[in-house]
């Protein structure tokens, strides 16, 4: 078996607004996003940390690191997913996240898997 690598574990983001926690009149646009983390890879791989950077079309960038995503640090088998939901706050309607997970093999061997750019965006409203 070979250890996991970057590539093994795929990151599907799926977004949506939350309108009723939104304030649009006070910069306040609150977004959902579902994220599914599958391992294609031969080996287990557990999540161990997280790191985003989120960015609104002001430009200003939030980091954040943390341990796990909502509270856990899931241990994925070959061909298992493990989805979760969580959200952010931006002071546009429209912004971006990427970032990447820190997992670690079974062989105690650590990678990033990547999370690539994502949109962020109120619904469009055409007249």
């Amino acid at each position: 078996m070979t250890a996991p690598q970057e590539n093994d574990i795929k990151v599907n983001v799926e977004t949506r607004y939350i309108e009723d926690q939104s304030n649009p009149e006070e910069n306040y646009f609150v977004f959902a996003y579902t994220i599914t983390i599958q391992n294609k890879g031969e080996q287990a791989a557990q999540l161990i940390s997280r790191h985003w950077v989120i960015t609104d079309s002001n430009h200003k960038v939030q980091e954040v690191r943390g341990e796990g995503v909502v509270g856990e640090q899931p241990i994925l088998k070959p061909g298992e997913q493990f989805v979760y939901t969580s959200g952010t706050m931006l002071e546009t309607s429209v912004g971006t996240m990427k970032g990447s997970y820190q997992m670690q093999s079974d062989d105690g061997s650590q990678f990033d898997a990547a999370i690539e750019e994502f949109v962020l965006s109120t619904p469009r409203i055409l007249h």
